[in-house]
């Protein structure tokens, strides 16, 4: 689902609100594909997310592009309650992804 000709950050590296919009209305049925899109615009995915033993952690470090991020991911009922387990202070939260690591 994702378009590589497409500009999701703009010059100061802010998912743009198109992609807000994309992340918001992605479809539940590519979730795997969702997790990519998603690392490739989160602000520092390697400190910052991580996927292991069936979890998906996700920490905003502060930055209000990845806060915005978040907001999309909320916006995307289906993925929500499908997948979130918690968030907490400090911008960092938990995303169950067990059901797809079964599906493989």
């Amino acid at each position: 689902m994702t378009d590589e000709t497409e500009d999701w950050l703009d010059d100061d590296g802010y998912p743009t609100d198109a992609t807000l919009k994309r992340v918001a209305e992605w479809p539940h049925t590519d979730i795997p594909a969702l997790l990519d899109f998603l690392k490739s615009i989160w602000w520092c995915p390697d400190m910052l997310m991580d996927r292991a033993g069936g979890k998906l952690h996700m920490s905003t470090g502060g930055w209000s592009g990845n806060e915005s991020i978040i907001k999309a991911l909320q916006q995307n009922r289906i993925f929500w309650v499908m997948h979130w387990e918690s968030s907490r202070r400090g911008g960092h939260h938990e995303f169950d992804m067990s059901r797809l690591e079964a599906k493989r």
